[in-house]
């Protein structure tokens, strides 16, 4: 079963790398991603869209009552105007006034409606003007009301300021029901936490007032306040919030607990293992309220677009009432100066009304905003939408398999002594070397110590002895094969078969299948044998099958595998699952060069995501064109490094975030088209004549209410 090697192979890497095929699990997060608060976690700010007409959209979320009642109270003055104008004559006779009288009553009753309606527009208008914000969408609106009362036209006017604030009525509707998962999000921010004194007595304390190792009660009902460690009690927390299981876990002592999650049951007592600014939920309110910042290529070109659009319409506008009555009045002759005038003025006014670009630079950005939020109800975090521009466009997902593919719940199967060595040393010097170690398989070989520590006391001591008598200064990383730690006199060495090589040692090649870890001891670096292996298996998570299939049926056929992991694991996991590439034994550098291959091979349509644990893959995560941690939960790193985060740790939900974001750029790509489209037409129906200012109601706010109800279908994933 076993050959016997004696060769030495060096091969370094710059890069951190823990030995055995740790898959990088040292390496700390290089990508960095800095972060401007925008606004607070209320979400209560007036957002800037960026159009160019520089209106200021609020987004209160609901839609106020105020507001229902103003379009209704502008409602009846406008049906009372028209009704009292349409039978001026007949009112005139029976109450005995002039017929004047009674249309200025109706005049009035117009004015009455438009201020009511459309009075803070205008008094908006006349306070840019000042500032010098002069093409912006409270000026376009009235100066084409304003210019239809002078020309006679009270109903259209009123009916379009009115239409107007419908439509913006409409757009607050949209981004509330938009935000309501984020909401959601922003309802894990703890209040207070309750701290336990060493007398037993419980004080209420800020979240950020409370300090590491310090105890916190959680009672059901409650939310946690601070990440840490449950030290006393046991129940279940539900991680709704966090990462869309609708399921509560169960937890004991010992378990991780994370703050943003909610006690169901059971008294719970927990040590605080971070302060508050560090925490979970801290890390995560911090990337939802700053996801607008990052902002995809199609908003930029909006921006862009209509930055130079408005006052070019304006230009257009006061051309189309001036030039064509000229020509008109001084070419043909014998025409009514009056008439022509009218008219032009009529079709100038109707343009701007129309030229108004709301629905673009509203139903784009909304779009994003939307499909960012239906994301995060489903336990899928995207810092913005340039990420699920790039998400939507993925042709290549290459997969870490460590904690990604399957679950990283290693478990010592088998001890391989060399020779007649004895098993227990084995597993004590491999223990040792990973003393000190958070990795799944360090985790996995301690556990088993302390098992067998148990059964065998008299021969093995405690984990805790073992802390207590080896300091942490005596253990070295050797990056890509393993460590090196010196306690009780001996020199160990625990690592993958590359360490052995690197030391000269011979040592017989394991061929089980499972993850080795081969180790050496010695009292100098000159007497350092092999002494055995210890096999450590891992499993393939369910839904890691369903994931790569349901990429193959999106039309993404090229999926691969990268991890430092032996051949025949790594063969053994993929070819399980489909993957049509997989490369193994790889040191963190060599995972960076394949992934340059990948990037060198792929196109501005086909970009390359990779999907990593977060914190062990931190220079790939960094290097492709879109970085999904997995498992974000409590990891600090994977959400500072990533720019998606999957909560719930599950293959399938990368799926269901790259067809979100396929879905959502198709909506922005269909509100663009129609928007433009509608008003290009309409405007040339204007010009020409054939479009009246009930057609530019329709192309204004028809056609933002329909791209806002458009863009709130990306909330929503099939």
């Amino acid at each position: 079963m076993c050959d016997v090697h004696n060769e030495k192979k060096v091969n370094n890497c710059g890069c951190k790398n823990h030995g055995h095929s740790h898959e990088n699990h040292h390496e700390e997060p290089k990508k960095e991603h800095k972060h401007e608060h925008g606004c607070g976690c209320d979400h209560h700010h007036e957002k800037e869209h960026g159009c160019g007409c520089g209106h200021d959209h609020e987004h209160g979320g609901d839609i106020e009552g105020k507001e229902i009642a103003k379009i209704f109270l502008a409602a009846v003055f406008l049906v009372a105007a028209i009704f009292v104008g349409k039978y001026a004559i007949e009112l005139s006779d029976k109450f005995s006034i002039s017929l004047g009288t009674v249309e200025t009553v109706s005049l009035l009753l117009y004015l009455i409606s438009y201020f009511t309606v459309g009075g803070e527009v205008v008094k908006t208008a006349v306070k840019n003007i000042c500032k010098g914000k002069v093409f912006d969408e409270n000026f376009l609106m009235a100066l084409a009301t304003v210019g239809a009362f002078f020309i006679g036209e009270y109903p259209e006017a009123v009916a379009v300021m009115m239409f107007y604030q419908v439509g913006e009525m409409f757009q607050d509707y949209a981004v509330g029901k938009s935000r309501k998962s984020i909401s959601a999000l922003m309802d894990i921010r703890p209040e207070v936490a309750y701290v336990k004194l060493h007398d037993g007595t419980v004080v209420k304390k800020e979240p950020s007032e409370v300090r590491i190792g310090e105890i916190i009660v959680v009672k059901p009902g409650e939310k946690v306040a601070l990440d840490g460690k449950l030290a006393k009690g046991e129940g279940t927390i539900d991680t709704m919030a966090l990462t869309g299981e609708s399921l509560p876990r169960e937890v004991f002592v010992g378990d991780d607990i994370i703050s943003g999650s909610i006690s169901v049951s059971g008294v719970l007592e927990i040590e605080v293992k971070k302060e508050f600014s560090q925490s979970t939920v801290s890390k995560i309110l911090e990337l939802v309220e700053n996801a607008s910042n990052k902002k995809a290529d199609s908003e930029k070109f909006i921006t862009k677009f209509a930055r130079y659009y408005t006052p070019v319409v304006v230009v257009i506008a006061l051309l189309l009432a001036v030039i064509p009555p000229c020509v008109e009045i001084f070419g043909m002759g014998g025409v009514s100066t009056t008439d022509v005038w009218y008219k032009w003025l009529y079709r100038a006014l109707s343009f701007l009304v129309i030229s108004c670009p709301c629905a673009l630079v509203i139903s784009v950005p909304l779009s994003f905003f939307a499909g960012i939020g239906g994301a995060s109800a489903n336990g899928i975090l995207i810092k913005g939408s340039t990420y699920m521009e790039a998400l939507a466009k993925t042709g290549v997902v290459v997969f870490d398999k460590t904690g990604t593919l399957t679950k990283g719940n290693f478990k010592v199967v088998n001890i391989v002594p060399y020779k007649t060595e004895n098993e227990l040393k084995i597993l004590k010097s491999a223990t040792i070397a990973e003393l000190y170690s958070n990795h799944p398989i360090g985790l996995s070989l301690k556990e088993t110590y302390k098992n067998r520590a148990l059964e065998h006391s008299d021969v093995l001591e405690s984990i805790e002895a073992l802390e207590l008598k080896i300091d942490s200064s005596n253990f070295e990383e050797i990056s890509g094969y393993g460590i090196k730690a010196v306690a009780d006199g001996q020199i160990i060495y625990a690592g993958n078969h590359k360490l052995m090589d690197k030391i000269g040692v011979a040592y017989d090649v394991c061929t089980e299948l499972g993850t080795i870890v081969y180790v050496a001891v010695g009292h100098s670096e000159n007497d350092i044998n092999y002494i055995g292996a210890i096999v450590i298996s891992d499993e393939i998570k369910e839904d890691a099958g369903a994931a790569i299939s349901g990429l193959k049926k999106m039309g993404i056929d090229k999926t691969v595998i990268l991890t430092g992991d032996r051949k025949n694991i790594a063969e053994y996991v993929g070819n399980n699952l489909g993957v049509t590439d997989i490369y193994s034994e790889l040191l963190p550098g060599d995972k960076v060069d394949r992934l340059e291959e990948l990037l060198n091979m792929a196109t501005s349509e086909k970009k390359v995501a990779f999907a990593g644990d977060g914190i062990n893959d931190a220079p790939v995560l960094a290097r492709a064109d879109i970085g999904i941690a997995m498992g974000g939960l409590g990891q600090d790193a994977a959400i500072e490094a990533a720019d998606v985060v999957i909560m719930d740790d599950k293959p399938s939900s990368i799926v269901k975030a790259i067809k979100m974001a396929k879905k959502t750029l198709k909506i922005v790509k269909q509100n663009i088209v129609f928007a433009i489209g509608v008003k290009v037409l309409v405007l040339l129906l204007a010009a020409v004549g054939v479009a009246s200012m009930w057609y530019a109601v329709f192309a204004d706010v028809g056609v933002c209410v329909i791209a806002i109800l458009n863009a709130l279908r990306a909330m929503k994933c099939k």
